[in-house]
């Protein structure tokens, strides 16, 4: 049988349980705080909603390497149709967890939406994956590109050490650790900030792009649509890398509690958001085709590097300090919603029960902020991060597509359930029917890696019975659970 927690509030040091029963109430109940009870405040406004989702999807991958798509369309044009209507299917996902957030007043993302539509045993699986490879990974990756690139500046005459990268990798980590569980106004401030630095980063190259087009350098883009056929493939395969691009549009809905009148201001964030990334993406892009052919896109290392140093000189040094800001801006955003995210899942007695201690003064969760630390170090010193993540990259949209499903079916189980916002159903049909797409054309494309990654997924199957639905479970093995 399923177990929730039940456990008493605990008020002899730095942390609190939620509640008297081990979980906290719904953020909205509109009631006061109790003595003795410690909740995480509603310090997420709109302007720090839109900051944690922009902050959070722009990453390195539009200023290094936007070729994985053109590659897999073969022409310009095609590629620029594809990043358009990977913003525009973005929003589509994006507006689902708009209605689903304002319906399901929860953090948790992805697993409070699957526990509420589909039951304990998928969200537990969810969250298993998330904690033990892909979030550890996924920053790990992410903060590799924030090492590389902040100390590009220094090393612009030969390659940078290893050793250099990781060190300073680990010291980037660490600071969005400390950041993270120090204050939660602090961390969305610094987000905001970052966000703003991103698109500063993308004016900078939008602007020198139209300046570019105004002059008449058009060129790259005549017979747009012309050029090397792409393989039956390729199509598909440039979708998958778009929507890559695009994903981290769902990071508000993992901190839904937090967020002030989110009927308001989730699906205001997420609409005005993608809005922003959309545009910003395609602009992007149109400015690189005014100055580098398509073939040399294809050859360069990072894109955004080679545009700056035709157009601005000197200037373009500032590119990977920008470059090395925004991969920050994602591992903070990125660290601050998955946490909650463990935070939920503890509350609901999937993890153990100190991942749902809130510090009593500083009101992070600071225990499920840095149970991510000794994973992450370990995967960036000793782990094959691009092939760990190529291994799970389906099981995200595997998810994120059983989490819209779970949308059309809570219509039916629950047409009673209040919907302050709520999305034509057409909309999560086509989306959902694009993230299964997506996760059976990994499995054609690349059965062994994908093969391995369904593997470790399925290994939360038998850690579901082990750690939650085995009672008789010996007392040393509850005093590890902290059961």
């Amino acid at each position: 049988m399923f177990r929730k927690a039940a456990v008493p509030t605990v008020s002899n040091g730095s942390y609190l349980q939620g509640q008297a029963n081990g979980k906290l109430s719904s953020m909205d109940s509109g009631q006061p705080a109790q003595e003795g009870k410690v909740v995480l405040k509603k310090k997420v406004t709109l302007l720090r909603g839109i900051s944690i989702i922009i902050g959070t999807i722009i990453g390195a991958g539009i200023f290094i390497s936007p070729k994985g798509i053109l590659k897999n369309t073969g022409s310009v044009g095609m590629s620029l149709t594809v990043w358009t209507v990977c913003g525009i299917l973005s929003l589509f996902g994006a507006l689902c967890y708009a209605e689903l957030g304002t319906c399901i007043k929860k953090s948790g993302g992805h697993y409070t939406y699957i526990l509420e539509a589909f039951g304990p045993l998928p969200a537990f699986v969810r969250v298993w994956v998330e904690l033990l490879i892909i979030r550890p990974a996924a920053t790990a990756v992410i903060s590799l590109a924030f090492g590389r690139y902040i100390l590009e500046p220094f090393f612009m005459q030969c390659e940078i050490p290893e050793p250099a990268i990781k060190l300073i990798t680990a010291v980037g980590i660490t600071l969005v650790m400390v950041l993270n569980s120090t204050s939660v106004s602090w961390s969305a401030r610094i987000q905001m900030f970052l966000t703003f630095c991103k698109l500063v980063a993308i004016l900078i190259i939008v602007v020198p792009g139209v300046i570019q087009l105004i002059k008449g350098e058009t060129q790259h883009f005549k017979n747009a649509f012309a050029g090397n056929d792409a393989s039956v493939m390729g199509l598909p395969l440039a979708f998958y890398s778009g929507m890559y691009a695009y994903s981290g549009w769902f990071y508000l809905n993992f901190v839904t509690e937090e967020v002030e009148n989110p009927e308001k201001n989730i699906p205001l964030a997420i609409c005005i958001s993608m809005i922003i990334v959309t545009v910003g993406y395609v602009l992007t892009n149109v400015a690189y085709f005014t100055t580098i052919s398509a073939g040399e896109l294809l050859l360069s290392k990072a894109v955004a590097v080679t545009f700056a140093e035709r157009l601005m000189g000197n200037f373009s040094l500032a590119v990977p300090v920008f470059v090395a800001l925004s991969c920050f801006g994602s591992m903070n955003g990125g660290i601050f919603a998955v946490s909650r995210m463990f935070f939920v899942a503890s509350r609901e007695g999937h993890l153990p029960e100190i991942l749902s201690m809130i510090h009593v003064r500083k009101h992070t969760p600071l225990p499920a902020v840095i149970v991510l630390y000794p994973l992450t170090m370990i995967m960036l010193f000793n782990g094959d991060l691009y092939s760990l993540l190529n291994f799970l990259s389906f099981a995200r949209w595997l998810f994120i597509g059983l989490v819209v499903a779970g949308l059309i079916y809570l219509r039916y189980k629950r047409p009673d359930m209040p919907r302050p916002f709520k999305v034509p159903l057409f909309i999560p049909a086509l989306f959902s029917f694009t993230c299964l797409f997506m996760v059976a054309l990994s499995l054609y494309s690349d059965p062994v890696n994908t093969g391995i990654g369904f593997a470790i997924t399925l290994t939360g199957i038998p850690a579901y019975y082990l750690f939650i639905v085995w009672d008789n479970k010996p007392k040393w093995f509850r005093k590890l659970l902290g059961k």
